[in-house]
């Protein structure tokens, strides 16, 4: 079984600008592509960092109307006022370093990055770290927003069939607002734990609820030998 992978939802059409891009040409690409950041490339496709919205507008101080309200960063950033910054390409103002994720990541690697950066897209990248495409929150959400019978698909197929090896109904599944229930009897507790680990980490699923009942409990045979030769290491 095998998690989303980023590639499968990320948009491989990416609007990139270089280093030494005119800011000018940064703001009229984000707006003709209503986009909040773009990746910034170097020749060789390898992502050296990201201009946003956010960098251009720290970019220039604080200036105000007479009023005191502050004026857009558009009208800051090429107003020429005194005391501004004297930034003049996407290099001046990008983040960096950038932060990317692989497109063999599963989407869960990429919603993690996002939160934690407070970011709301990355750069995806291949095995050899080139632009590939752009993931985006929308693009994570839609991934795992899966109706109830696709997730039980899912788990017939590949809790039941690949992690177990048992026909899709050998075992009771029932999937409500992304809660799956599994009900029925296995051979080995073992099996149970491997079945309840493996339908957690399907796309989508919220919680799963273990009513599964096992023949033979192998997990305290295996118990007890770790605890007998941690006893004999301690003579």
């Amino acid at each position: 079984m095998k998690a989303t992978e980023v590639g499968a939802v990320m948009t491989t059409d990416v609007v990139t600008v270089e280093r030494g891009t005119p800011l000018k040409d940064v703001v009229r690409a984000l707006g003709e592509h209503r986009v909040g950041g773009l990746p910034v490339t170097d020749k060789e496709d390898r992502v050296i960092g990201v201009v946003s919205t956010s960098d251009l507008a720290r970019s220039r101080p604080r200036a105000a109307r007479p009023d005191g309200t502050p004026l857009p960063w558009r009208v800051r950033l090429f107003s020429g006022m005194p005391g501004v910054s004297r930034a003049r390409t996407a290099g001046d103002v990008m983040s960096v370093p950038a932060v990317t994720v692989g497109a063999r990541a599963p989407v869960t690697e990429a919603s993690w990055l996002m939160t934690g950066h407070g970011v709301e897209r990355l750069p995806v990248v291949d095995d050899e770290e080139r632009l590939v495409g752009i993931v985006t929150g929308g693009d994570l959400l839609r991934a795992v927003l899966r109706t109830d019978g696709d997730i039980e698909r899912a788990v017939r197929r590949d809790v039941l069939g690949t992690t177990l090896w048992l026909t899709p109904r050998a075992l009771a599944v029932a999937v409500e607002d992304g809660v799956v229930t599994l009900t029925g009897r296995l051979e080995r507790r073992s099996d149970v734990d491997a079945a309840v680990r493996a339908a957690s980490r399907i796309d989508g699923v919220v919680a799963v609820v273990d009513q599964l009942s096992h023949r033979v409990d192998d997990t305290t045979a295996a118990r007890s030998a770790v605890e007998a030769g941690e006893t004999v290491a301690g003579t």
